[in-house]
């Protein structure tokens, strides 16, 4: 299963893994969401971004599913990390879209080693905004932050998109997922989802794996150490496992693992 699963990864860009995550652990994931939305009131679901998530208990819980590191590992070898999480969760009739973009283009990332994972909370289709990628752009140049347009975050999930002018969308794959189905795709390839202007939440958690030897070059970041072993000269900060909190953390099966 992994050769094919890698062999697709490296011709397309991109790869869909189905029932990844089980069913009681999925809706686990669309409580969270909805448990975040009533801790951080002002925030909206598209922006719980990683420094919310590192040092939850919850997601350290997920993040240790086997099958899913098995997936992972099968990619970027055994030794493993999280460099960054974040829940890209849209509303019903109002959920942001994200524009044209590729994800190394924000990273810090020494060198770019990295897999991104979109892991579906809920059904993700076309009709409650799914993501949507653009097969072979993986091989094209990462744009620069600075060849970016601006986009107004009130509108959009992202501040910077590539210019649509300069994308020609017409190969442009739906990537319609069940809840507990991951995706994974390459730093470079060019993706992004549109509004949810159906009745129906699209919760998606997207989780950025690295090697241990690759060096996240931002001054107090946390990464998560997952399997294996962190690389020698490699000056990474690893978070120490979280301690479970009933009035912080909300509760889930397993939780009696961090105390």
């Amino acid at each position: 299963m992994f050769g094919t699963l890698k062999k697709e990864y490296d011709k397309s860009g991109y790869a869909i893994v189905r029932d990844v995550i089980e069913s009681e652990l999925v809706s686990e994931v669309e409580d969270h969401v909805h448990w975040l939305s009533k801790k951080y009131p002002d925030t909206r679901p598209e922006a719980f971004h990683h420094s919310l998530l590192v040092h939850d208990p919850f997601i350290h819980h997920l993040l240790g599913s086997e099958k899913l590191l098995n997936v992972i590992e099968s990619i970027i070898g055994p030794d493993i990390a999280l460099f960054g999480a974040h829940y890209i969760a849209k509303k019903p009739h109002d959920g942001k879209p994200v524009g044209w973009h590729q994800d190394g283009s924000y990273w810090p990332l020494e060198p770019m080693e990295v897999v991104s994972v979109w892991l579906a909370g809920t059904d993700s289709t076309t009709e409650n905004a799914c993501m949507r990628v653009i097969p072979g752009t993986q091989n094209k140049k990462m744009v620069k932050p600075s060849e970016m347009i601006n986009l107004d975050t009130e509108e959009y999930v992202l501040d910077l998109a590539i210019d649509p002018k300069q994308i020609d969308d017409t190969e442009a794959v739906d990537i319609e997922l069940n809840a507990g189905d991951i995706s994974i795709h390459n730093p470079s390839i060019v993706h992004g989802s549109n509004s949810n202007v159906s009745d129906r939440w699209r919760i998606g958690l997207t989780l950025r794996y690295i090697p241990t030897s690759t060096y996240v070059n931002r001054e107090g970041w946390d990464c998560i150490l997952l399997r294996g072993k962190p690389s020698s000269g490699i000056k990474n900060r690893y978070a120490k496992k979280p301690v479970f909190d009933p009035v912080e953390h909300m509760p889930f099966r397993g939780q009696e693992i961090y105390r």
